[in-house]
């Protein structure tokens, strides 16, 4: 088993004695800390980037479940195709709920605020007063209702919302209301004031959000992105924000990490956090219980959670 982190700081990690195990610490040195090929349990470095995460997989032979520390598998999913049949990928579902859905409502909150341009003001010594958004009585649509969707509606219950319109896949219902298929977005992107992306990035989403996604949404609306930066078509966004039709605040961008001069920096309305959803004390105790659970259940031959592919 390679793991990012040293296997005595994971409580419940199972025995390797008793289990005959054999824990190998790696995240993401140039040097690997084994022969790739004896590795049956890869944990993949968290926020290494693509490169480090896929470079050991050719040589895993004897592979037979990689685990993501992140939501999204985008990083590693295209070096699966290295791996023999029947290796299963797994997300880190139930580990960047809270942080994700914290950091979307403190955007949200941010944005409408105006909480920037008190920033601002606060060092250039100006009193800047006025009157600003609230997010009470607004229309909230949330695209990609999946764990960290669901959280967010969870945030914004206290906030006295209008409505939440809910999008995945396909459509279902749950105890809130309904969540409407993708086809429907088009008709419910004008009805919302504020549009939060939380969708994994897959081939539908990337570009999501394009020039058509943002001219549905209602004149004054924000954007705000929790989900990759690939979903939103970035020179769309621009024309958009320049203009002043919109506002976006903005966890992922696309290119990332956002290049020096580039125009998103000082576009008007645009609020930017450094991808950092996940990246908060709450990420380490909820990572190293979901490892020490699959870990558990792949020694007992029990089902694993979070398999999002098995290689074919």
């Amino acid at each position: 088993m390679w793991l990012p982190f040293a296997p005595e700081e994971i409580p419940g990690l199972p025995s390797a004695a008793d289990h005959g195990l054999t824990y190998r610490f790696w995240d993401g040195g140039d040097a690997f800390p084994a022969d790739p090929a004896d590795c049956a349990f890869y944990v993949v470095p968290y926020l290494k980037g693509a490169e480090i995460a896929v470079r050991p997989l050719a040589g895993m032979a004897r592979a037979e479940v990689v685990q993501t520390l992140s939501a999204g598998v985008d990083h590693v999913q295209a070096g699966m195709a290295q791996l023999h049949p029947g290796v299963r990928l797994c997300n880190a579902r139930s580990v960047h709920e809270a942080s994700t859905a914290e950091l979307a409502l403190a955007l949200i909150l941010a944005s409408l605020r105006g909480i920037p341009r008190f920033v601002e003001g606060q060092r250039q010594e100006e009193w800047r007063s006025g009157f600003y958004p609230a997010l009470a009585d607004k229309t909230v649509l949330i695209v990609g209702y999946g764990s960290i969707g669901s959280a967010i509606e969870d945030r914004l219950a206290p906030f006295e919302c209008a409505r939440v319109l809910r999008v995945a896949r396909s459509a279902r219902d749950t105890e809130r209301g309904p969540v409407h298929p993708l086809a429907e977005l088009p008709s419910l992107l004008p009805q919302a004031d504020v549009v939060v992306l939380s969708t994994p990035l897959t081939e539908a989403t990337r570009g999501l959000a394009d020039a058509d996604f943002l001219g549905r949404m209602r004149d004054g609306a924000l954007l705000v992105n929790v989900a990759r930066g690939p979903v939103v078509d970035t020179k769309a966004l621009l024309a958009e924000v320049e203009g002043g039709r919109l506002t976006a605040a903005l966890d992922v961008t696309d290119p990332e990490p956002l290049p020096a001069g580039h125009p998103l920096w000082h576009a008007p309305g645009v609020l930017i956090s450094p991808h950092v959803g996940g990246s908060t004390s709450a990420f380490l105790p909820r990572a190293k219980r979901l490892l020490a659970r699959q870990l558990t259940h792949w020694t007992a031959g029990e089902p694993l959670g979070n398999v999002v592919h098995t290689t074919t």
